[in-house]
């Protein structure tokens, strides 16, 4: 099996899987229980939360966890949002964020709250000038990906922060969950204020994640009940996914050095072999993060070139995975300025650090062999 679509979930390490029966078979016990078995499963749970701060760096009470990106995202915005209302209701964020963004965002409008929509360039970039004129007095909340989910894209989010901080009495939140490992991010020197990360992009289980709140922050919490996580997400804690959770990371982490260089060699030959197939179209470029390549072949329907190379035992995607069933054209394509057929028709290419380059160069042998194929089967 050749598997390039990590972006989309990554296939969980065996360390992982170990972790999370053994802490799911001998402290299964609620962590908030009195008797002594809970007070196991709290201590185990603890561990993990120390083990995720210090591979963070960042204090340990600033740790929420969460079901994943989704629930990070939404906590963070619409959390900081109902939080600082009566300071304004202005809201910043760009064109190209993750569905679980762009619906936060859009359900605050619908709220009365304001919301600005920064654009980007070619390269899925914004402007820093453009963030400086959307921010006014009533600012309370920006939120910028790091690293595009389906282009790659990078932004420039050390001196986003900057300008946030110096003209703006607004909170700063960045989306890393496709950046972790994969592009360097100091919570600290980028002057975030929270930051969401989600466990099954770093070999974890799905339904785990992590949001980073500065202790000085307070947000609205959505979830209300028994009072977990600091009164912000109530809900009885998943702690065996929790501690595979900081299991994974560390695995994660502990590679991410070593790896990076060759993550970048593989974009560079994929990018090369890419732009020398007759009917292929780049969308990413080699300033993005060194994980995904995102191309188009116009003309052949994505689904139909996924399922041919599924055959092959290769497999690939179109998008986000949130929005891969749906026909219409991907909205981080068409706001970098491709055509709708050209955004239609997008492939994603994404690695991970156990992608091999015999991997690499067999997906771009199948790929040069069916597309003439299809295309002639289609005209």
């Amino acid at each position: 099996m050749i598997y390039l679509d990590n972006s989309a979930t990554t296939q969980p390490y065996k360390e992982v899987l170990d972790a999370y029966r053994k802490a799911a078979e001998n402290f299964f016990a609620n962590p908030s229980s009195l008797h002594r078995k809970g007070g196991e499963a709290e201590r185990l749970f603890r561990q993990a939360r120390m083990s995720i701060s210090d591979l963070l760096q960042v204090k340990m009470n600033e740790i929420i966890f969460t079901s994943g990106g989704t629930e990070s995202n939404n906590l963070a915005i619409k959390g900081s949002a109902l939080q600082y209302m009566n300071r304004g209701k202005h809201l910043v964020t760009t064109s190209i964020e993750h569905a679980s963004v762009l619906e936060s965002f859009r359900q605050l409008e619908s709220l009365g709250f304001e919301v600005t929509y920064l654009p980007v360039n070619r390269e899925g970039e914004i402007s820093l000038d453009d963030l400086e004129e959307a921010l006014t007095p009533e600012t309370i909340l920006v939120s910028i990906m790091h690293v595009n989910n389906e282009i790659g894209s990078i932004q420039p989010i050390k001196e986003a922060g900057k300008l946030i901080k110096q003209k703006s009495r607004a909170y700063f939140h960045i989306d890393n969950v496709q950046g972790i490992g994969k592009v360097p991010l100091n919570f600290n020197e980028v002057q975030a204020d929270l930051v969401s990360y989600s466990a099954h992009k770093f070999h974890g289980l799905k339904g785990n994640g992590v949001l980073i709140k500065r202790d000085k922050l307070s947000l609205f919490p959505l979830l209300s009940g028994g009072g977990q996580e600091s009164d912000i997400r109530s809900g009885t804690e998943n702690g065996p996914g929790i501690v595979a959770m900081a299991k994974a990371l560390r695995l994660y982490l502990g590679k991410a050095d070593a790896q990076k260089e060759k993550l970048k060699t593989l974009q560079t030959l994929l990018l090369k072999e890419l732009s020398g197939i007759e009917g292929v179209k780049l969308n990413s470029t080699r300033l993005g993060a060194p994980h995904i390549v995102n191309f188009s072949v116009p003309g052949i329907k994505p689904e139909v070139l996924i399922h041919t190379l599924e055959e092959k035992e290769i497999y690939v995607s179109t998008r986000s995975a949130c929005s891969s069933k749906t026909a219409a054209a991907s909205h981080v394509l068409t706001s970098v300025g491709l055509s709708d057929q050209e955004a239609k028709s997008a492939i994603r290419i994404s690695l991970s650090f156990d992608t091999t380059i015999e991997e690499v160069e067999f997906f771009l042998e199948e790929l040069q062999k069916v597309i003439p194929k299809l295309k002639h089967v289609m005209r």
